[in-house]
């Protein structure tokens, strides 16, 4: 039978030096695997340092692969008894690592779910199942503006739109053709492959006075006037308003990095590799609000759990190594360097972090976001794409085309929950 850790504290901060196990003393390694990005590999570094020194019989061992590998390694690792006893995943692929029985529920004497529920932001009750816990995570993230400073001044933009009528406005000043007519700069970039699928289900649609689902994510509920509307103003961005262009540089946040679009919609993730582009001047505001001001957002965050290959003092090792990574400490050292934002208002919502004019933006944002809860994150974005592609590429009536991603999307949901 494996022992439980006990939490000794758990008011305030958390703290990983709070715990004691009767695992022995002898040495002990563990296995940590995540998906390859340069910052989230360097805050990772950092963490695993300062929990070596003070866990001194403890060394983690981490690994990371491409993101489009990474997730058929991880499911073929756990049940073969090798791989991550802690392992990185996005909290939309839950169900399936929890179906596939490859991570284990975190234990309630260790991850008090009431004291979870009240210590961090509420999305995270999106890890919950049976009021169990399954994973938490480091950090959280929501969508913001990003402008480039550089071609606001050259078109003339003194103003960050703040309205969704003003990123239009603001978009047709700073967008360039040649003379062809061929777009060379768009005003701002588009494309349901990036973060967009995000900014129609949750905030679009949102602002144009609907629900994009409902009975607790099971039901879709965007093929509405509401839907209608949103889905017209952002396929409008190419048909009406031609600030934009589908595909352009193939993926929106390259024609941003390139200083090839004035504004992109991302998420906090992205602060980090922009950080690295030379010669990038670039600002960030919160994502526009509708005619009545009413602003909306997306959350969403990867998530640390303990795989089922965890085992004996694996598995207190592992456990201790979890409080660590979701602990104030953490939280702020992921901040400062991948730029994801703390899962805890007691980190997140310092008077430094709120007004932080980078940071800041996303944090706030959060106080109005909602968070999707995806049957199948990748299957249900698909849907999101061809319902753009029909009306690019077929012409096909707007309603028509959101009815046939609704009914594709509810038979995904149907499929998953019955």
């Amino acid at each position: 039978m494996r022992t439980h850790l006990k939490r000794l504290a758990f008011a305030g901060l958390t703290s990983f030096a709070a715990l004691t196990s009767t695992a022995a003393t002898a040495d002990v390694e563990i296995e940590y695997w995540q998906y390859f990005f340069d910052a989230r590999v360097e805050a990772m570094e950092q963490l695993i340092e300062n929990f070596e020194a003070a866990n001194p019989g403890i060394t983690v061992k981490m690994s990371h692969f491409p993101y489009a590998d990474y997730r058929t390694k991880v499911a073929a690792a756990i049940p073969a008894g090798e791989g991550p006893d802690v392992v990185q995943l996005f909290y939309g692929w839950l169900n399936d690592y929890i179906d596939a029985e490859l991570i284990q529920p975190l234990p309630a004497d260790v991850f008090d779910p009431a004291q979870v529920d009240a210590d961090f932001f509420p999305m995270v009750q999106a890890m919950k199942r049976d009021d169990q816990y399954y994973a938490l995570p480091t950090a959280v993230r929501s969508l913001a503006l990003f402008y480039n400073e550089r071609l606001f001044e050259e078109a003339g933009i003194d103003k960050v739109p703040e309205t969704l009528d003003e990123l239009v406005e603001a978009a047709k000043a700073c967008t360039k053709y040649d003379g062809a007519g061929n777009i060379t700069q768009v005003g701002i970039t588009t494309g349901m492959n990036a973060q967009d699928h995000h900014w129609f289900r949750e905030v679009l649609v949102r602002q144009f006075g609907g629900e994009p689902y409902q009975d607790d994510y099971r039901t879709v509920n965007y093929a509405t006037e509401a839907g209608e509307k949103a889905l017209a103003f952002y396929t409008g961005l190419e048909t009406e308003h031609n600030v934009t262009k589908a595909g352009f540089m193939d993926e929106p946040q390259a024609a941003f990095k390139g200083s090839r679009a004035c504004m992109h919609i991302d998420g906090s993730f992205r602060i980090g590799s922009l950080n690295d582009v030379r010669g990038l001047k670039w600002g960030v505001a919160e994502l526009p609000a509708n005619a009545e001001g009413e602003r909306a957002n997306y959350s969403s965050y990867w998530v640390n759990a303990v795989t089922t290959k965890a085992d004996g003092e694996k598995y207190d090792a592992a456990l201790k190594f979890m409080d660590y990574i979701t602990s104030d400490e953490a939280m702020q050292i992921w901040l400062d360097v991948v730029g994801e934002l703390p899962a805890k208002p007691s980190v997140g919502m310092t008077d430094a972090n709120a007004k932080d004019p980078i940071f800041g933006p996303f944090i706030r944002g959060l106080a109005y976001a909602n968070t999707t809860k995806f049957a199948n994150e990748s299957a249900q974005r698909a849907e999101m794409m061809q319902m753009v592609e029909r009306v690019f590429l077929e012409d096909a009536a707007l309603m028509d085309s959101l009815q046939a991603a609704a009914a594709a999307e509810q038979a995904i949901l149907d499929d998953y929950y019955e």
